[in-house]
Formats: structure tokens, C-alpha cells, sequence
């Protein structure tokens, strides 16, 4: 293993952002081996990509991503490219002998999802998936506090992830495209919470029980291009010529854990005064956690210990270094606050550190873990369009 690690970014917009100021700002925060060179970025656009390279540090371009995740010199490839390339992508990559990290979800449907676990599986490298919720610091914590016992047998989940950015007003993004996305709100936003739950509780979701799966608004502006923007306000709709929105706008659905307790999921982009509520509860027989990451250095803990009297929520400030929070003694002094980029800087520590021979400070999801979580998504579904129970384990 070398000091370095050249790292490929296929995408520019929102998660190739994200993922450059985390392969930027990572080594100047922890102290990893090997430490990531930003090689070679890739996207389709030409023009736009030499302003990002530039801006992020990125020190070669190319709109070629085969020639970019086969080149000799390349180690890892981190895609941020839309779902419906995610499998024929990382399959590449790992055929070449490339570590491979890849946004969430793993795939736009089971089908890719099975065939890129399948070549993680006959491949010698490490591949990685970018929940990076797990990565923030109260999410982190709450799974070491389950695991300590501190809340017992786990009774009920509930998990919801709400936002308000798909109005009506909202072209036709690719998002809201299912050959290219796969699904809307659900593979978007319950990914992240199925990972949540599966990750904080460490339970498996055996069974889905029931769900609804709705779309509002059946039509969307036609944006000027392409394909289509990353998000809201990211091109010009031609405001006459609307398609079909071809995704759901809302999926609620129920399911069983392995240990026995219920759970509830709910994601939608229309809840109107939410914009980035990414929350759960988690109530078991000796005590309960609570966490919205709208508050995302808070952590709720309720414990059954001790005196009945003054039991109640406390609120945990999970920014507090010294006290061995997960991950903050990298940042700031206590209370200074973390944000989202934080999350991704933490992962990439992480990521590191495996490729390095060494363990995570949690574990990090790879294709087998994130299949897992594809296999419930795709069971919702079934069970929203066939009205019945779907066991995961027939899947």
C-alpha cells in the first residue's frame, strides 16, 4: 500500500460537490493513510467541467468515464453520476481492480443492485457506499448506545424523511425521471432511512407489511437541455412543453424487524415546511432515542435508569470531542457545530482507513450492505402496487 490514492469522481453537480470538498478537506482534518490525490474528474459536459476542476482542485478532466475508471493509475472510483449508469459504472470499475464508492441508492433497481454486489463479490477490492447520514456524529452515537443495551429490546421504529423542493413549479429534474432515477422520493429519501434503521438498531427488515406509493403531480415543466438538472433551479423549464413525471412523489410503508418490533418509513418531497427533516425514533424497554437532522448536532436519549422522579429527554450535544463523541475530535472545540459537508468528510476518512488495512469508527456500508437495504425498497414498492405483504427473504 502507497502513501497516496488517485482518485477518480465520475459527476459534477450536487454529489460531486460534495464528494470533492470531502476528498479536499480530509487529509487536513484526520490523520489518514493513504492520503487521496484528486486526479481525474469526468463528466458530460466539457465546457462546465474545466470551471469545476478548477474550483475543487481536480487535476486532470475527461468526459470519458471508461477510459477514466480503466486508467492504470487510478485506485479508486467514486461515482455521483445519476442511478440508472450506477451498475454498468462500478461493474467497470471493478473488472479493472478499482476500490469503488458509490452513491446512494446503490442502483435504480434490485436487478443492477444484485449484479454490482455480485462483481463486488468476485473482485479483490473494497467498495463503499455513501450513506453519510451514518456518518454524523448523534447517528454514530445513537448506534453505539443500542449496541451498549442502553435502549433495550427495540419495540417501535418510526422513521420519516420529509421534504418541500417538488412543487408543483419543479421541472422535470432527473429526479422525477424513472428510466434514469428509478423511483422519486423512495429511492431518494427512505434509502437513507432504511440505512438508518438497519445501521442504528442492527436489525434486518424481515418483512413489509403494507405501503402507499403516490404521485401528486403527474406532469412537469420540460427543462431546456438534456436530461435534466440535479435539483430545483438548476435550468430553465420552457414553461409551455410539460412531460410526465414518471416517479413517485410519496411512499409511506410498514415492516417487521428481526428482533420483533414494528417500524414505520415515510418519505415525501411535497411536506410543505420541512426541508431536510431526515428523522427517527427508536423506543425500546429500557430507554428511546429521538434525532432530526435539522438539529444534527443533537442527540435525544431517554433512559428507564435510575431515580422515576426526574426521568425525561435529554438533549445530548454530540459535538463535545473530549467526551469521545464519534468523530468530533477532529473538528472544532465543543458547541462550535458541525454541518452536511462534514458527513462526507467523515466517510472519506473512513473509506480511507479500510483501504488502509484499518478499521472504521463505525462500519462503513459496502454493495452487500447496501443491497440489503435495495431489496427493501424494492419490496415496498411490490407491496404498494400489489396490496399485499412482502416477505424480503423471497426476493
Amino acid at each position: 500500500m502507497t502513501d497516496h490514492l488517485n482518485v477518480a469522481l465520475l459527476g459534477s453537480k450536487f454529489m460531486g460537490r460534495a464528494h470533492s470538498n470531502a476528498w479536499l478537506k480530509v487529509g487536513k482534518f484526520f490523520p489518514v493513510r493513504p492520503l487521496p490525490v484528486m486526479h481525474t474528474v469526468v463528466a458530460r459536459n466539457a465546457g462546465e467541467l474545466e470551471e469545476f476542476a478548477g474550483t475543487w482542485g481536480w487535476q486532470n478532466t475527461t468526459t470519458d468515464w471508461r477510459a477514466a475508471v480503466t486508467a492504470e493509475e487510478i485506485d479508486l472510483v467514486d461515482i455521483g453520476t445519476p442511478n440508472d449508469v450506477h451498475a454498468e459504472q462500478a461493474v467497470a470499475a471493478l473488472e479493472a481492480g478499482k476500490h469503488v464508492a458509490c452513491e446512494k441508492p446503490l442502483a435504480g433497481t434490485l436487478a443492477d443492485a444484485e449484479a454490482m454486489a455480485a462483481a463486488a463479490g468476485r473482485s479483490s477490492t473494497k467498495t463503499f457506499v455513501w450513506f453519510n447520514y451514518r456518518r454524523v456524529p448523534a447517528v454514530a452515537l445513537a448506534h453505539q448506545l443500542v449496541a451498549s443495551g442502553a435502549v433495550g429490546r427495540i419495540y417501535h421504529v418510526r422513521a420519516a424523511y420529509l421534504q418541500s423542493w417538488g412543487g408543483p413549479d419543479t421541472p422535470l429534474l432527473w429526479r422525477f425521471q424513472g428510466d434514469i432515477a428509478g423511483s422519486g422520493a423512495h429511492g431518494d429519501l427512505n434509502a437513507h432511512i432504511v440505512d438508518a434503521v438497519r445501521f442504528v438498531t442492527g436489525e434486518e427488515i424481515v418483512t413489509v407489511e403494507g405501503a402507499i406509493e403516490h404521485t401528486f403531480i403527474e406532469e412537469r415543466a420540460v427543462l431546456d437541455g438534456a436530461a435534466g438538472g440535479e435539483i430545483a433551479g438548476a435550468g430553465a423549464a420552457t414553461g409551455a412543453v410539460k412531460a410526465p413525471s414518471t416517479v413517485d412523489d410519496a411512499v409511506l410503508f410498514l415492516g417487521r424487524l428481526s428482533g420483533g418490533g414494528l417500524a414505520s418509513f415515510e418519505s415525501t418531497r411535497l411536506a410543505t415546511g420541512y426541508h431536510n427533516a431526515n428523522r427517527f425514533e427508536i423506543h425500546g424497554d429500557r430507554g428511546a432515542l429521538r434525532f432530526d437532522f435539522e438539529r444534527m448536532n443533537e442527540l435525544g436519549f431517554y433512559s428507564l435508569d435510575g431515580d422515576a422522579r426526574v426521568q425525561g429527554w435529554t438533549t445530548i450535544d454530540v459535538t463535545r470531542g473530549g467526551d469521545g463523541h464519534p468523530y468530533a475530535d477532529a473538528w472544532w472545540p465543543d458547541s462550535h457545530g458541525l454541518g452536511y459537508e462534514h458527513s462526507f468528510v467523515n466517510q472519506a476518512s473512513d473509506i480511507l482507513t479500510v483501504i488502509g488495512g484499518g478499521e472504521p469508527l463505525v462500519p462503513l456500508p459496502d454493495f452487500a450492505d447496501a443491497l440489503a437495504t435495495q431489496r427493501v425498497l424494492h419490496a415496498a414498492i411490490e407491496s404498494a402496487r400489489g396490496r399485499a405483504p412482502v416477505d424480503i427473504a423471497d426476493l
